[in-house]
């Protein structure tokens, strides 16, 4: 069976700062598009297939920019839902909360189209990602083409899946980095999921 490959979209104006980003929508900085772009050898070695995006342009556009070919758009695939916390840094929210966790406490409720999500909230979203995952990749087996299912998305939220993928608690996203322009694999050995590779990005290559 094929591998989940999870790519991080490329840099933003609000990643460079450190603000919490889920529905604003931010288009890629220079540097996002070539951390974009440099992706696309690692994934030409691939057998890709399926490839999934979240709705949001900074994920289509880095899908394109990495040379992922036909995708689709799975509008689960969104970031967490940061509530009142959108375009907020960590540490200005620490400046009111000072023990203040994503993964232990949510977020606050912001406006009625974007109340937020809870961790219990976003681990339920992952594992119905990843029941469509699954599914896909057996049947591209069954189809005796077989392939990876790659996952353009964000942060928080692939991060969120991981935790999932690996039997985890939500919570456990946590220890788990996951850098702008990013490409990670979760694959299996011996029938359990494991993390093939983690955190790849151009600079690790030297490039």
């Amino acid at each position: 069976m094929g591998e989940v490959i999870l790519v991080r979209h490329g840099e933003t104006a609000w990643s460079l700062t450190g603000k919490h980003t889920s529905y604003t929508e931010l288009p890629l900085t220079a540097r996002g598009e070539e951390q974009a772009k440099s992706l696309a050898p690692l994934l030409a070695r691939r057998k890709i297939a399926l490839t999934v995006t979240s709705p949001m342009q900074r994920a289509v556009r880095t899908a394109r920019l990495a040379g992922l070919g036909d995708t689709f758009t799975d509008p689960e695939l969104h970031e967490w839902d940061y509530g009142a916390y959108e375009g907020v840094t960590t540490a200005h929210i620490h400046q009111e909360r000072p023990d203040w966790d994503l993964w232990r406490d949510g977020v606050d409720r912001g406006p009625a189209e974007h109340p937020g999500e809870t961790p219990k909230e976003v681990s339920e979203r992952a594992d119905r990602v990843l029941a469509r995952v699954d599914k896909a990749l057996r049947d591209a087996d069954l189809d005796g083409e077989g392939g990876d299912v790659v996952l353009v998305a964000h942060a928080h939220f692939l991060r969120a899946l991981t935790a999932r993928r690996l039997g985890l608690d939500v919570s456990a996203g946590a220890l788990f980095r996951l850098d702008v322009g990013s490409l990670s694999r979760l694959g299996t050995e011996h029938g359990r999921p494991v993390i093939s590779a983690w955190n790849v990005t151009s600079e690790d290559r030297g490039e």
